[in-house]
């Protein structure tokens, strides 16, 4: 539970916004390893960004991906590949596509980003090659950021990697989309196992900077109608190759 006077000071900054939030939708994809409803540490982080989020009046959809069969790939529906069930294309079409917000959140192990994370990741790339209405990737326009929490090492090494994939992929990264919570060096305690997590005001402004510069750019974002369509329409342009089954085609 964060201070007392940390939630009055983010409630006080949510007060005094005059920028009307309220038709933004945000998705977290939670890696953790932990089945609902076993408490996560991640989700105990994502709570300071829930705060604001939440507090703006954006509607917020978090998806532990553990809780549903995601089978490992990298195309849109793995039922086409071989598997009998795959919950990703309907996680995708109700609440990734219609979001104006992607948040990536991961536990660390052994220094690195879970597995589910790095299966959220490939499975949002199986379907990078879906288009908008004006023929660019389907996450132009998207925003994304990254929340983490661990009690080694590791924070900055996975947010790299994590912002980098969305960016890649087409989400548009504003300034400082990233936090996380580590500890002291060598084992430890996690964020949410004592008073030491919440009340650490480093990892609390910064989730509280993140959520407000993606709320701000997707804002943006959305009031300019997407990224401009010149020089990045991908029906443009003809790199298909119907013998290469390699997905790296976009």
């Amino acid at each position: 539970m964060l201070p007392d006077s940390v939630q009055r000071f983010i409630d006080a900054e949510v007060a005094a916004s005059t920028t009307d939030f309220s038709d933004l939708r945000a998705v977290v994809l939670n890696g953790t390893l932990k089945r609902s409803p076993e408490p996560s540490h991640t989700d105990g982080l994502l709570a300071v960004t829930r705060r604001v989020l939440d507090g703006v009046g954006a509607r917020v959809d978090v998806v532990r991906t553990v809780d549903h069969v995601i089978p490992p790939g990298v195309q849109p529906d793995m039922r086409e590949h071989g598997w009998e069930r795959d919950d990703f294309p309907d996680l995708y079409r109700e609440l990734v596509e219609p979001a104006d917000i992607l948040v990536l959140a991961t536990p660390i192990w052994l220094g690195d980003q879970s597995s589910q994370t790095r299966l959220a990741i490939e499975r949002l790339y199986g379907w990078s090659g879906e288009l908008n209405a004006k023929g660019q990737w389907s996450y132009y326009g998207k925003v994304g950021g990254v929340v983490i929490t661990g009690n080694e090492d590791g924070g900055k090494h996975c947010a790299a990697q994590m912002l980098y994939a969305l960016s890649h992929i087409g989400f548009t990264i504003p300034p400082q989309a990233d936090t996380y919570w580590n500890g002291e060096a060598g084992p430890g305690p996690s964020y949410l196992d004592d008073d030491r997590g919440a009340h650490n005001h480093w990892t609390t402004r910064n989730t509280v900077f993140a959520a407000w510069n993606m709320l701000h750019t997707a804002r943006r974002l959305k009031d300019g109608g997407g990224l401009p369509a010149h020089g990045n329409v991908t029906t443009n342009w003809d790199l298909s190759r119907s013998d290469d089954p390699n997905p790296e085609y976009r």
